[in-house]
């Protein structure tokens, strides 16, 4: 028996299982093995897919011959700036390069596991998320996404959720307003719940120890925040996955900042999400291995046609490193 699953009753209730839902209210049929409901007689429920009310209909299969493998994620991220995806290099000299939405359905087309948004001016211009840039992107493609930059209360997220992203990812806001994260996890699960970290390397001292140090607004603004004790207490509060986004690699494609990626994915017990200096397939190989991150976003390497999607996969599939292939069945 295959089992669906509304976004709105998880939202509410996440202790029942899923509700059965006719399927003459299926449009479009995906295969997302790691989306899936969790209880049953031994306490997780079969695999099953989130719809959204009003919405698409997505259903998830499970193969039950196969035992699940923890593989790598590859994630293209979207920085949008007045209604365009944008890139620039350590967070300045932006330039744009296209529209979030086409960009976004192009990379789902090609076989990317998930896609992030952030609205890069959202939380210094203080102005509300990109509502409609989601709810478009929700009609468009059919794999996870995740949407941050201008969530900064209980509101603010159930309204990108229901607009249709998967995943609500926090930052400065929830460096402000720590309560943000554990609200978040409380009301809609900490699977929902993404706690992105803006990191620069600093000189250590007694209050960052590390040498990394938090910073928001776009990266404008040091808070004298030890990432990696931010890390700790963002996984305690209820995150349920960290991107780490290394201000000082972004867009130069040099490379992942492989010792503060597996800092802190051997400090937390929830996925580690690396962020900032993609530039080759050695490069993902690298802070999947060595970095020990749980995924990688890709951007200026894909942005500009350097490599796709299944170049990297190719080349990471080839060197023993374990990647998922996203089926869009007619």
């Amino acid at each position: 028996m295959i089992h669906y699953q509304s976004t709105e009753t998880r939202l509410l209730d996440c202790a029942g299982p899923p509700p059965m839902i006719s399927m003459r209210r299926v449009r479009k049929i995906k295969y997302v093995p790691e989306k899936s409901c969790r209880k049953d007689r031994r306490g997780t429920w079969p695999r099953a897919p989130t719809i959204l009310l009003g919405g698409y209909t997505t259903l998830f299969f499970l193969n039950r011959k196969k035992k699940p493998m923890l593989t790598k994620r590859i994630i293209p991220c979207l920085d949008v700036r007045a209604g365009q995806v944008t890139k620039g290099v350590e967070f300045k000299n932006n330039i744009d390069i296209g529209d979030p939405v086409a960009m976004a359905k192009s990379y789902y087309d090609a076989g990317a596991d998930e896609i992030v948004f952030y609205d890069i001016t959202a939380s210094s211009d203080r102005r509300d998320i990109m509502i409609d840039v989601v709810s478009r992107t929700a009609e468009e493609i059919f794999i996870p996404f995740s949407v941050g930059g201008g969530l900064r209360t209980y509101d603010d997220m159930r309204r990108a959720l229901l607009a249709g992203a998967e995943k609500v990812s926090v930052n400065s806001s929830a460096v402000l307003n720590p309560g943000l994260i554990a609200q978040g996890a409380k009301a809609f699960g900490r699977q929902c719940v993404v706690l992105s970290m803006d990191v620069k390397k600093v000189t250590p001292s007694a209050a960052i120890p590390s040498g990394y140090e938090i910073y928001i607004n776009g990266g404008r603004q040091p808070m004298g925040l030890d990432a990696l004790a931010w890390a700790k207490q963002g996984e305690e509060l209820g995150a349920g996955e960290l991107v780490v986004n290394s201000i000082d690699a972004d867009g130069t494609q040099d490379g992942y900042e492989l010792r503060l990626t597996r800092m802190i994915a051997e400090a937390v017990g929830i996925p580690v999400i690396a962020s900032g200096g993609g530039g080759t397939p050695q490069h993902l190989y690298d802070v999947f291995t060595e970095g020990k991150a749980d995924a990688a976003i890709v951007a200026s390497m894909i942005h500009f046609g350097t490599y796709t999607i299944p170049q990297i996969k190719r080349y990471l599939h080839d060197r023993g490193v374990p990647v998922r292939e996203t089926f869009v069945l007619p």
